[in-house]
């Protein structure tokens, strides 16, 4: 961000052409549109801890949608902040109903430690996440971002950006599977990252998880 913003002003010698990522970026923090409702908590409420990427437990969600015309599936993507550990869960579509049944799916796998192992959960504020402030009587607390702010979900966003390797955008998701997705969120979890001393993010989500349950 800091790189684009000072592209912008005028203090780089470079183009926007050059850096192909800042042509996705259609809003900044200071064009942010405001006269969309949150559906809960607003992100200003998280506490400080998250930001820090320091404590296990803070996830960002979103969907990824294949065409963008017409009802069909979508996917509901989870990223743990600290580990970098990503979910994603082919849903029937993009649609309240379709990402809390993938929600409640996972609260069945989890059972009482949802909560530790879902502290906190920073969402979009789509349409698809209207009832998401429910999974707070599971004991996880849930934030959303300002509209038009996917700025301020960064590490899912640019996650979903790899998945976009796997599932280019106008590709109807129909074409995938739900083991197709899982296996796409299995490539990149298996994936060393220079940011995790070259471990991957699957084996620190392993390791967190064993003492969540030795304890």
């Amino acid at each position: 961000k800091t790189l684009y913003n000072e592209m912008a002003a005028g203090n780089l010698p470079l183009s926007p052409f050059e850096l192909p990522e800042i042509l996705k970026r259609k809003q900044s923090k200071k064009g942010t549109r405001k006269h969309k409702r949150l559906k809960g908590r607003s992100i200003d409420e998280r506490p400080d801890i998250v930001d820090l990427r320091t404590e296990f437990g803070h996830w960002e969600a979103d969907t990824v949608i294949g065409r963008k015309s017409g009802k069909e599936a979508a996917v509901l993507t989870l990223i743990e902040r600290v580990t970098n550990n990503y979910l994603a869960i082919r849903i029937p579509g993009k649609n309240s109903e379709s990402v809390m049944a993938a929600m409640k799916e996972l609260h069945a796998e989890y059972g009482e430690r949802f909560s530790s192992v879902f502290k906190t959960i920073t969402t979009d504020n789509g349409s698809e996440f209207e009832e998401f402030s429910k999974i707070e009587a599971w004991g996880s607390s849930v934030y959303f971002a300002h509209p038009y702010s996917s700025w301020e979900r960064p590490v899912n966003e640019r996650h979903n950006g790899f998945l976009r390797q796997h599932i280019p955008m106008g590709v109807s998701i129909e074409k995938y599977t739900s083991e197709d997705i899982l296996r796409f969120a299995d490539e990149l979890n298996s994936r060393p990252r220079k940011r995790l001393g070259y471990q991957t993010p699957e084996e620190l989500f392993d390791a967190f998880l064993d003492k969540l349950y030795i304890a």
